[in-house]
């Protein structure tokens, strides 16, 4: 019996080994039919491969665009004698140290051939003040040019460049509004001085807004790793078309933590034509002020869907005026696009050229209707470098340093869109790492109040704050339709 039980494992033991072996046969045939059953060497069905439009050969895409990204290189030069720093400021100070009269700053970063006569799109932060552009062909090319900043537009932080050559490659323009979330891109440009690099990832998010730069847009957030120096270069597709302008990052160390930022193509090719054309940014206006329609508000604005914008005011003589548009109408869509907040509101009436006419869909007293008014140029951003000195680093207040303020006027007024009984003083500018930073003072605050104490002008202000040595006060500021307390403390 216990031979036959050893015959019988050992028989058993054979036939499963020669099992797997036929299966294993029969798995490398169904593999091998399905590797030639379609046009190219993929195990997926042929059928799969062809639901993904517009893809092509990565590489072949890659070597095509990356002539086209250049490498961008500026000079500024700071007078220390109107430095932040009071120490800089003093020229014994700077004679002891050692410190030069002018200190240079280089600033590294990309940009993209749009013309083939030498029109370059990039940042406006990297050329901002320089006194001196290069760019760098990419390699094997290497040619080296002098560039001449044709403009700038610090609301969209986008810069148009200029170098004198011809037959240049060039990336074609895509189109923005087509990209959707997990969309394959690739982020071109040449971080941390490394040389050309080119990263992929996908679409990760759409219509994003960035509060840690003034960028007044909404951006395009993806994965593709985005680094110090990447500022300027090229997010295309994988039909290789320009698809963004490499901007930002979201970062606690400084380098690429997954979340970066490009400007849509869209946006850059609107703000690039205006400034070739007319050496500067015509923004539409309509003359609205505005207000959120938040789920609470909107059940006594008879709103079921609770989006949208309320029209909270209408200047006189305004487009808006003109055509109709009331106080208390809810906007929910410009152009047949539905619009859920002010800032997505404003941003596309900015978008339109002066003379073009834009239809609000509009909702009043429970009606809906159409609205159609005829966009006019909306007042430049306040030219404030000028003035602001005046109230800068306010010395009788050393919490105060870094901080820019100015009058209001009525170009300040508009720009702001704010109501005629808001009294007070612009703030203009907030250093980085400045105590009024910290605490959340923002660029277009209102001080309306200083420790509770009314502020009509810059004047008023000086004269509550002369010989102050408070180590701690309170600001009243009229920030977005609503009135909000600061503390700035040591």
């Amino acid at each position: 019996m216990e031979f036959r039980s050893t015959r019988a494992k050992f028989v058993l033991t054979i036939a499963g080994l020669a099992f797997i072996f036929l299966m294993g046969m029969g798995a490398e045939r169904i593999i091998t039919r399905a590797e030639r059953s379609g046009s190219s060497d993929s195990i997926f069905p042929e059928a799969f491969a062809q639901a993904q439009p517009g893809d092509g050969d990565i590489p072949s895409i890659v070597e095509k665009a990356v002539p086209a990204v250049i490498y961008v290189w500026t000079k500024t030069e700071q007078d220390m004698s109107t430095s932040d720093n009071p120490f800089y400021r003093d020229p014994r100070y700077r004679q002891f140290f050692g410190i030069p009269d002018k200190q240079v700053q280089e600033r590294l970063g990309s940009g993209v051939i749009v013309t083939a006569d030498g029109y370059i799109l990039t940042n406006n932060h990297l050329v901002e003040g320089a006194t001196n552009v290069k760019v760098f062909m990419a390699p094997p090319d290497n040619r080296k040019f002098a560039a001449k900043v044709v403009g700038t537009d610090k609301l969209t932080d986008i810069a148009v460049l200029k170098i004198d050559a011809k037959d240049l490659p060039t990336l074609k323009l895509g189109h923005s509004s087509e990209l959707r979330l997990g969309q394959t891109v690739l982020a071109i440009g040449y971080p941390f001085s490394v040389g050309q690099t080119v990263t992929m990832g996908i679409v990760s998010g759409l219509a994003k807004t960035a509060a840690e730069r003034e960028v007044d847009v909404e951006l395009i957030q993806t994965d593709a790793a985005i680094n110090p120096g990447n500022s300027g270069g090229a997010l295309i597709n994988t039909r290789g078309e320009l698809v963004g302008i490499n901007n930002m990052i979201v970062s606690k160390a400084g380098d690429f933590a997954g979340i970066g930022f490009a400007i849509p193509i869209d946006v850059a090719k609107r703000i690039m034509d205006d400034i070739v054309a007319h050496g500067s940014v015509a923004r539409g206006y309509v003359g609205i002020r505005m207000d959120d329609l938040t789920p609470d508000k909107a059940e006594f604005f008879g709103s079921k869907k609770g989006e949208g914008v309320i029209v909270t005011g209408v200047e006189k003589d305004s487009p808006a005026g003109k055509a109709g548009v009331k106080v208390n109408d809810i906007v929910t869509a410009v152009n047949g696009k539905e619009v859920k907040d002010m800032g997505e509101l404003r941003r596309s009436v900015a978008m339109l050229h002066p003379g073009d006419k834009v239809e609000f869909a509009i909702q009043r007293e429970g009606k809906s209707m159409n609205i159609t008014v005829t966009v006019a140029k909306r007042p430049g951003e306040p030219a404030v470098a000028a003035q602001q000195e005046e109230g800068k680093g306010t010395p009788e207040l050393a919490l105060l340093t870094g901080v820019g303020l100015t009058d209001l006027n009525d170009e300040y007024r508009r720009e702001l869109e704010l109501p005629d009984d808001v009294k007070g003083v612009l703030v203009t500018e907030v250093e980085s790492g400045t105590p009024a930073d910290e605490e959340g003072l923002n660029r277009g605050d209102v001080i309306v109040a200083f420790n509770l104490k009314p502020v009509a002008n810059l004047a008023a202000f000086k004269g509550l704050v002369k010989g102050m040595k408070a180590d701690k006060f309170m600001l009243t500021v009229y920030r977005r339709g609503a009135q909000t307390n600061i503390v700035i403390k040591e």
